[in-house]
């Protein structure tokens, strides 16, 4: 079986066959297509956060720093854990990683005197989606190319956010494309089969 053909058994099975074919098709032009249709408008005024959702004004912390922040987040908790209407015996909490924009993050590279060369080589690594850790985050109508460190992830109480202004706070939905590439990331990221280690129980 080719890779396309391994690629459709893993596709949504609630998309339309129309949207698993405009999918496909968007899959096909990765990496060169890393724009704006990662992001949808489609579900901007729903009430429900979504994994991978860019929500503004969250509370972060980076240890040992005791110093709490309110910064532009990336939702990683899937969208099942984190709605209301799931109700648990447990405080379900909202987990996310801090936004950063890619232009900064490139001119402290610089202040660090690292090799132009080696930074540019960086750079090109990380809008392929080749660096683990690091998800891309394309320029969308104001925002900027941005990225995420998924090692860094924080998290709050789900009422920290009010339904009341979600649309208002959410800076962006991934699309069918976005959503596919970041659950690849994760896989990746998170649960890399091939890494090597032996863990037998004998």
């Amino acid at each position: 079986m080719n890779v396309k053909e391994s690629i459709k058994l893993f596709l949504p099975k609630y998309l339309s066959e129309t949207d698993q074919k405009n999918l496909l098709k968007e899959i096909d032009g990765f990496p060169d297509n890393l724009d704006a249709r990662f992001y949808t408008t489609f579900l901007k005024n729903e009430l429900t956060i979504f994994q991978g959702d860019g929500i503004a004004d969250l509370k972060i912390s980076n240890f040992p720093s005791v110093e709490i922040l309110d910064a532009k987040c990336f939702v990683t908790s899937n969208t099942c854990d984190i709605t209301p209407e799931n109700k648990r015996l447990f405080e379900s909490r909202i987990c996310y990683c801090p936004i950063l924009s890619l232009e900064k993050y490139l001119d402290n590279l610089q202040n660090k005197g690292i090799d132009n060369e080696r930074i540019n080589n960086h750079i090109i690594a990380i809008k392929s989606q080749k660096i683990t850790q690091i998800l891309y985050l394309p320029s969308n109508g104001d925002l900027p190319d941005m990225i995420v460190f998924l090692d860094r992830m924080n998290n709050c109480e789900m009422d920290t956010i009010s339904k009341e202004n979600i649309s208002e706070r959410r800076l962006f939905t991934l699309s069918n494309y976005g959503f596919y590439l970041l659950l690849l990331k994760f896989s990746i990221s998170f649960t890399r089969i091939g890494e090597k280690v032996n863990r037998t129980n004998s």
